[in-house]
């Protein structure tokens, strides 16, 4: 995290202390900032109270009132807030009782998709950014569906490069192959393998001497177009079929977010047959109508009569988005054991995140870290930022830059450039084209740099790159 002592402490209000706004107030308060967290509930105020070193107030967020409490006032000294309950509501009138108090920043979580399809709703209400988490989750699993080895995918540069997370089989020809010669023997492949996770526990930014082992976690960024061969490399035989290729694909669950993914699907993946599957008899009639080419299904997820009369054996990915994480969880492991390639689980509570190492479970997406991470985004890197990721397994970030032409570091080559040991330059965005930088690749104004650091290092590596720092006027 940012060292606090280079930066300017904050007086940041969050409204809501729900997953998303726990997890916020955890991280900024260990950053030192000053954090108010406003809540309603009495339970959730009460755990949030003995859990965080916050000041919690206990109260409504949509209430001039109780806003005041934590600085939300002409005369108050608040300089952010946070609206991130499950409520469209009171997260937009909290922000806008903010902005009318004078807050500087105003932020608003938004689950109905209507507020962000356009920026007329935020700016009328002088709210900054409103952020729906859906089609962050939705990018992921598209990513996640494009290489089914994969257990973690990130968009970048508006979709045209991603970064995956993969485990090197035991019948990889990668084991025992250096970094530097996966090149000469792979030309195709267009990646950086910007960090890897040995099995002993060793674990870092790689270099060419780098030598890869069966079992080896990499975080691989690299060209959406190649992204096909990640799969062939890292576990070839379990299912080398190529996204265009991508046949039968099951949803459960046909929520705000179930439609979402159905959505990015049908636009990533053309004529991919679809399961829309909801237990509402109503929501069914009403999907119906919006996805004319997908089948919906008004069965219950876990109906292995109907799952196998459509073909579950044949389904290239499952994915179950029900308000229920237990649910999403077992459901997933079912479809699995009855032959599904890829499944899916949408899972809220950390607690959950690692049942990939002991349930028949591909992948699990948090819906709540893609909100905190744009949140965080805001909050550490203003300003030039395009796009940030936060990699909590392994204390590291990326971060995507747009180089400003007044910085000491145009016109310079990568090699001129010395890099802390824990940073690197993954890609650049340059007008059309998508460059893997090699150590002569120069420094352009107006590039898209995606940069991935170990987390005390970013502020100081984005800085160098131009990005402008929450402690910076």
């Amino acid at each position: 995290m940012p060292d606090i002592t280079e930066q300017k402490k904050q007086n940041i209000v969050i409204v809501g202390a729900g997953e998303v706004g726990r997890s916020v107030a955890r991280r900024l308060s260990g950053e030192g900032h000053n954090i108010y967290l406003v809540e309603k509930d009495e339970e959730k105020a009460k755990s949030a109270d003995e859990e965080l070193d916050v000041e919690v107030i206990r109260g409504n967020g949509a209430r001039p009132q109780v806003l005041a409490q934590a600085g939300v006032s002409p005369s108050g000294d608040a300089d952010m807030l946070i609206a991130c309950t499950n409520r469209d509501e009171v997260n937009m009138l909290s922000c806008w009782i903010a902005h009318s108090a004078g807050v500087p920043n105003v932020i608003s979580r938004a689950r109905n998709l209507e507020f962000t399809d356009s920026p007329d709703w935020g700016e009328k209400l002088g709210i900054n950014l409103m952020i729906s988490p859906e089609r962050s989750i939705a990018r992921e699993i598209s990513g996640l569906l494009e290489v089914k080895a994969a257990t973690h995918a990130a968009e970048l540069l508006k979709g045209k490069a991603a970064l995956y997370t993969l485990k090197i089989a035991e019948n990889s020809p990668l084991v025992n192959m250096a970094l530097k010669d996966i090149r000469p023997k792979f030309p195709d492949l267009m990646a950086v393998f910007v960090h890897v996770e040995h099995e002993d526990g060793v674990s870092g930014v790689p270099n060419g001497f780098t030598v890869l082992k069966a079992g080896d976690v990499c975080y691989v960024v690299t060209y959406k177009q190649s992204a096909w061969l990640l799969q062939k490399l890292f576990q070839p035989g379990k299912d080398e079929t190529f996204t265009k290729n991508l046949r039968k694909i099951f949803i459960v669950g046909g929520g705000k977010l179930g439609s979402q993914i159905a959505l990015m699907i049908k636009r990533d993946f053309g004529n991919v047959s679809l399961r829309l599957i909801d237990k509402d008899k109503d929501r069914c009639e009403r999907l119906s109508e919006e996805f004319g080419e997908a089948l919906v299904l008004n069965i219950d997820g876990a109906d292995k009569k109907a799952l196998t009369e459509e073909g579950i054996e044949e389904a290239d990915g499952y994915i179950c988005a029900t308000d229920s994480d237990e649910l999403n969880l077992i459901y997933s492991a079912m479809a699995k054991r009855m032959g599904a390639k890829k499944t899916i689980a949408i899972v809220k509570r950390k607690d959950y995140q690692e049942m990939t190492e002991c349930m028949p479970v591909d992948a699990i997406v948090d819906p709540n870290e893609a909100l905190a991470n744009v949140i965080l985004r805001v909050v550490h890197y203003p300003g030039h930022t395009l796009a940030f990721s936060m990699i909590e397994r392994i204390n590291a970030e990326m971060l995507e830059v747009v180089l400003p032409g007044d910085i000491s570091l145009i016109g310079k080559t990568l090699a001129q450039i010395k890099l802390q040991k824990g940073a690197v330059v993954a890609l650049i965005g340059r007008g059309d084209k998508v460059l893997v930088p090699t150590g002569a690749t120069q420094m352009l104004a107006g590039d898209h740099v995606i940069l991935f650091a170990l987390t005390e290092m970013m502020p100081e590596t984005a800085k160098l790159f131009g990005a402008k720092l929450s402690h910076e006027d």
